[in-house]
């Protein structure tokens, strides 16, 4: 476990007091929004180029206009031929990747089918952020060194990875394929990392914690309620929730860190490591190679 000075209320600003980006190249998945664009903001004061690519350009555009070193392109994760565009478009602009966060997703949708049929947890949480990757490693492995912070969740041990139907053909929880992408986070970090190494391509995955962003927009006020989330007048449950500040700042320590420099795969939670890992290298492996054989894409390996 690292330990740091930092701790669950710890802000972006806080993990960044003192660190020089200039020069660095960042890209936020995610990043005009809730967690990511106090991301986006962060990284972009302390010095960062920060690519932002967003399903709508133009809303991001409008949101960022006020920072400086922002660059907007389109990208959606849930079209591969959107990725490979997006992808090809980076790599003529920009020779070398510093960091890469991977942090837009989806939770507790509808029963959503994208691309091939995909499930659109797993396609938009895992499998765009897979294709992504892979399809930029030339800028990734063209830094000095570089970093790859994929945003996850609170980790339960019961979540599982429902291997002979990822997909969710035989009966759709709306739950479950959320958890489902995000263990696929936390595997996904494990072995991009062992397959970086070698590159100086170090990969993490973090619990940001609980924060009240859009990402809860497809949950019904009464079901928040119920879970005591939230009071019926729409209050949060005081003590529960952390500021958006608050909640980015493990995936910006992750990313920027020197106490990291000689680590990886680790998952991390409040500015720390945890001990030992939640997951199991056999099926981060296994998982790497579904993901390739979805998507088509193994350029890593």
């Amino acid at each position: 476990m690292t330990h740091t000075m930092f701790g669950a209320h710890s802000t972006t600003g806080d993990v960044l007091d003192g660190i020089d980006l200039t020069g660095r190249t960042a890209l936020v998945t995610g990043d005009y929004s809730g967690l990511g664009l106090a991301t986006t903001r962060a990284l972009a004061q302390a010095g960062a180029r920060v690519v932002v690519p967003a399903l709508r350009p133009d809303v991001a555009q409008q949101t960022l206009a006020d920072v400086a070193g922002v660059e907007v392109d389109r990208l959606d994760l849930a079209d591969l031929a959107s990725v490979r565009a997006f992808a090809e478009r980076f790599l003529r602009g920009h020779p070398a990747l510093d960091i890469l966060i991977a942090g837009a997703g989806i939770m507790a949708c509808p029963e959503t089918r994208v691309g091939p049929g995909w499930e659109a947890h797993l396609a938009i949480n895992h499998l765009g952020h897979y294709a992504l990757v892979s399809l930029l490693w030339p800028a990734l492995t063209g830094a000095e060194t570089a970093r790859v912070v994929s945003v996850a969740s609170g980790r339960d041990p019961a979540w599982r990875i429902r291997w002979d139907d990822v997909q969710f053909e035989r009966g759709y929880d709306k739950w479950e394929a959320y958890t489902q992408s995000k263990l696929a986070n936390i595997l996904f970090a494990r072995h991009l990392d062992l397959l970086g190494r070698p590159h100086r391509v170090r990969a993490f995955s973090v619990n940001p914690g609980w924060i009240l962003t859009p990402l809860q927009r497809h949950l019904a006020v009464e079901e928040m309620v119920a879970a005591g989330w939230i009071d019926t007048d729409g209050n949060p449950r005081p003590g529960l929730f952390k500021t958006v500040e608050q909640g980015a700042a493990t995936q910006v320590w992750a990313a920027t860190s020197s106490q990291l420099d000689a680590d990886g795969g680790d998952y991390c939670v409040d500015c720390h490591t945890t001990e030992g890992n939640p997951t199991d290298s056999g099926e981060a492996a296994r998982l790497w190679a579904l993901s390739a054989d979805l998507t088509g894409l193994d350029l890593i390996a």
